[in-house]
């Protein structure tokens, strides 16, 4: 275990640890030396909480080791610093990071869903009242 992991709190592999704000704080800042290993900490003990999450929301376990991967990868990515928006004063870290995940999960299920559904393809419109009045009509005047 690192030190950046131990004063992390070094996490149960279901529980969140107690969040230590030096690291997390370490984190946000890109132009400190402390950053990589600050992030990498983060993503070591957060990672195996938001996984048994997503198995305790019926996920396979594929699919929610995937999902906490995708979500760290995206958090990391972050153009707009998700990680700057969050303060001892505004709450738990631990608050922060499952509202986010679970924002991420119902995102990746939408677009899943979207796209059994004919995602990416345009849609048209079917008036089925007028279907059905253009039926009749045809039938009527075939007698």
């Amino acid at each position: 275990m690192t030190t950046l992991e131990q004063r992390a709190g070094g996490a149960s592999r279901e529980r969140f640890a107690a969040t230590r704000w030096t690291v997390v704080l370490q984190a946000r800042e890109k132009n400190s030396p402390e950053v990589g290993a600050a992030l990498e900490t983060l993503c070591r003990v957060y990672r195996p909480p938001l996984y048994a999450f997503a198995r305790r929301q019926d996920r396979t376990p594929h699919d929610a080791q995937d999902l906490a991967q995708a979500f760290f990868a995206r958090l990391l990515e972050d153009d707009t610093d998700a990680l700057r928006r969050v303060a001892p004063e505004k709450g738990r870290f631990r608050s922060f990071l499952l509202v986010a995940f679970k924002r991420f999960m119902a995102n990746e299920w939408e677009k899943a869903y979207v796209g059994k559904r004919g995602g990416g393809r345009r849609h048209v419109t079917f008036d089925t009242a007028l279907a059905e009045s253009a039926r009749f009509t045809c039938e009527l005047t075939d007698f």
